[in-house]
């Protein structure tokens, strides 16, 4: 195996143990006996433990942001991108299901709390595409006149309840649903 290829076998593998037993039920000894490597060999590629979650989390929301952001969406209305934004969201998460599990606890956790806190309130980093549409939404008046925050949570709270729901077999997500799910989140952020 090439060495871009450990690497790469130790991502898959760490992911999926994670998205599966989560953070602190997933030892690096685990991760390297899946991956067919040492102990060591991981320790070439990723510092600690921390390092290994944090990275996943990197390429997780490279990945996302690529998918969102596939084609520009500067001549669509508010609402329009909106749509655009959530129905783009949800595939992309329904088609992911170990990224959704993976991102779905680390923004659950401490690693993503401080990380979620300064997105949102932009103290590091860009602003991402839905960050970007809320503050246009609310500046043109397009949107209720509520903390970004309260916007985040009415918007995008639902879509991972429903895709945590739709993976765990609770229902079926198909086209139909996905649009009403996200026109029910439009009624609840626009003025």
């Amino acid at each position: 195996m090439t060495k871009t290829g450990k690497r790469d076998e130790i991502v898959r593998v760490a992911l999926e143990l994670i998205a599966e037993n989560g953070f602190h039920a997933t030892s690096m000894a685990m991760i390297a006996d899946q991956a067919k490597v040492g102990a060591g060999t991981i320790y070439r590629y990723f510092e600690s433990k921390d390092v290994l979650i944090r990275e996943l989390f990197k390429e997780a929301e490279m990945k996302l942001y690529e998918a969102l952001t596939i084609k520009s969406l500067d001549n669509l209305s508010i609402r329009d991108r909106f749509l655009f934004l959530m129905t783009t969201l949800f595939q992309y998460l329904i088609a992911n299901p170990l990224q959704f599990k993976y991102l779905e606890q680390f923004f659950n956790s401490p690693y993503g709390v401080e990380m979620r806190r300064d997105k949102i309130l932009e103290n590091k980093g860009e602003s991402g595409p839905f960050l970007k549409l809320f503050k246009e939404g609310h500046a043109q008046g397009v949107m209720k006149d509520l903390p970004l925050v309260v916007l985040f949570a009415l918007a995008l709270g639902p879509i991972m309840d429903m895709v945590r729901d739709h993976i765990l077999g609770f229902f079926i997500l198909d086209e139909e649903m996905i649009a009403k799910v996200i026109e029910a989140c439009w009624d609840g952020i626009k003025r």
